[in-house]
């Protein structure tokens, strides 16, 4: 995959990760970053509980969301940053387990929009189990580095 990322992805990833409070409200983490993936891992306690006891279908977005962005940030230059304008996200299965993995990736790199997929896995007994399937679209904003 061509890229415009710079060597330096990684640790700008991780800095960004670290900043954004809503991943820590949930008790989310960043388990692997590489040029154009990432994942993040989400154990399944009650405060991210629906009424049946899944994890609730807005936090399976929102890792879903972050790690496919994250993925797009990977292949962009260090002086641009990247936001979510759309994503479309289809829950296939209750998402219950033991903890969730999303894991992002980038499907078309573009200078000014970026396409990417991220699928959810419910882990349980040592066995992923998909629950949700999202398409993403993201913008580039160059010359707009994060804070």
């Amino acid at each position: 995959m061509k890229t415009n990322a710079d060597p330096h992805f990684a640790e700008r990833i991780h800095a960004s990760f670290d900043r954004q409070h809503a991943m820590a409200l949930i008790r989310a983490s960043l388990s692997a970053v590489e040029p154009g993936r990432v994942e993040i891992r989400l154990p399944h306690w009650s405060g991210v509980e629906q009424q049946h006891g899944f994890v609730h279908g807005g936090v399976v977005g929102m890792i879903a969301d972050s790690a496919a962005g994250y993925a797009a940030m990977s292949v962009v230059p260090a002086s641009a940053s990247v936001l979510t304008v759309e994503y479309k996200m289809n829950l296939v299965a209750p998402a219950d387990g033991e903890h969730l993995i999303a894991r992002g990736k980038v499907v078309r790199p573009g200078r000014t929009l970026i396409v990417t997929q991220a699928e959810v896995f419910a882990v349980g007994e040592g066995r992923e189990t998909l629950c949700a399937l999202m398409q993403q679209t993201i913008m580039v904003m160059h010359g707009k580095a994060e804070k």
